[in-house]
């Protein structure tokens, strides 16, 4: 038996320090890789973070962006962000329906510490990444179709921009009554967009009404009332500013919020917009001229999912003559709404998916 530690160790009769060395030196590089695995995972995390970032950043640049371009974009973004190695970019799709989707990837070479001992170099650190951005709204465009009634009424298109707290006026309709004494009450609409302080009319239509004795040989898209024993025929005209351009076309990509709002001086209420829980429903959303459904009460609307990517939508407007619920054939205001959506001028909805 050894009387103490030291004797131990100075002893020369037995086999003990060999087995001691065979010890320990498994246990210290179990120390060594536990070290470098937790750089490993140190850095992994940093790259993922890293390269996340980086491919959320190239999703904003312009759509016709090559993917060279691209690459370029995310790699400098990427090292920006701290993060070690190179940045791959893997893939781009646009769907049909303008969801953008973008892949990317990262490796590096990790130099080891403790590992080295054991002749591992580096070890591989790699992550990947994936987002999905759908399209959002940043073109709205509107073209009267047919507006009527005794009252006279404006609708205002009104956009708040990112960054500010004061909606501005963006697009006007007006309408006024040219007083023919026919049952629904047909007259001129202005359509007009507003860039500050200029205003620029794009659309006027014109109805006209008459009596006729019978409701033969009408013009095409005429419009029959019968009162009594007297017939109206009603016909309306186009023109637009240009001649070439289809209405009112809305640049909304910088703004934050909008909401249609319509001014009835007659009506009961006299202002109802597409953001007021309370006057809401008198506004009518749609996919055709007969689909047209009202807004439920009690419900706002979202201008930028209301006006359709890429297709024509159908709106109405309900002007206060009328009680609601009600069909969207006691509307006073149609007209139709398209919008052109990309993923990469405003904020939309984006999920990172790896």
């Amino acid at each position: 038996m050894f009387s103490s530690p030291r004797d131990f160790v100075r002893s020369e009769s037995g086999s003990m320090m060999p087995v001691m060395m065979m010890i320990t030196i498994p246990l210290l590089l179990a120390v060594g890789f536990s070290v470098d695995y937790t750089s490993a995972v140190t850095t992994r995390s940093d790259m993922q973070n890293a390269l996340d970032a980086a491919v959320l950043s190239i999703t904003t640049l312009p759509t016709t962006t090559s993917n060279a371009d691209r690459q370029t974009a995310l790699q400098q973004a990427y090292a920006a962000n701290s993060g070690q190695g190179t940045a791959t970019l893997t893939g781009v799709n646009v769907a049909a329906d303008g969801t953008a989707t973008f892949s990317a990837k990262a490796t590096y070479p990790m130099p080891t510490d403790f590992m080295q001992i054991a002749r591992i170099k580096t070890v591989t650190v790699g992550v990947g990444s994936s987002v999905r951005k759908t399209p959002a709204l940043t073109q709205a465009d509107f073209k009267v179709t047919k507006v009527s009634g005794y009252w006279a009424k404006t609708m205002t298109l009104y956009g708040t921009k990112f960054g500010e707290t004061t909606a501005k006026p963006l697009m006007t309709i007006s309408y006024t009554y040219n007083g023919y004494g026919d049952p629904k009450g047909y007259g001129t609409t202005t359509v007009s967009t507003i860039n500050g302080s200029t205003t620029t009319v794009v659309q006027k239509q014109v109805c006209t009404t008459s009596t006729v004795k019978s409701f033969t040989n009408l013009p095409t898209g005429a419009i029959t009332q019968t009162s009594g024993s007297k017939k109206y025929v009603t016909t309306c005209a186009n023109t637009f500013y240009p001649a070439n351009s289809t209405g009112a076309v809305i640049d909304v990509s910088q703004m934050d919020k909008l909401y249609l709002e319509m001014k009835v001086p007659s009506g009961n209420p006299t202002t109802l917009r597409s953001d007021d829980a309370a006057t809401s429903n008198r506004l009518y959303i749609g996919t055709s001229t007969t689909n047209m459904p009202e807004v439920a009460t009690g419900q706002t609307v979202d201008i930028f999912t209301a006006v359709p990517c890429g297709q024509t939508g159908y709106q109405a407007w309900e002007d206060g003559g009328n009680p609601v619920p009600a069909d969207v054939s006691n509307a006073d205001f149609f007209y139709t709404t398209t919008g052109k959506c990309d993923f990469n001028r405003r904020p939309s909805e984006t999920m990172l998916t790896q």
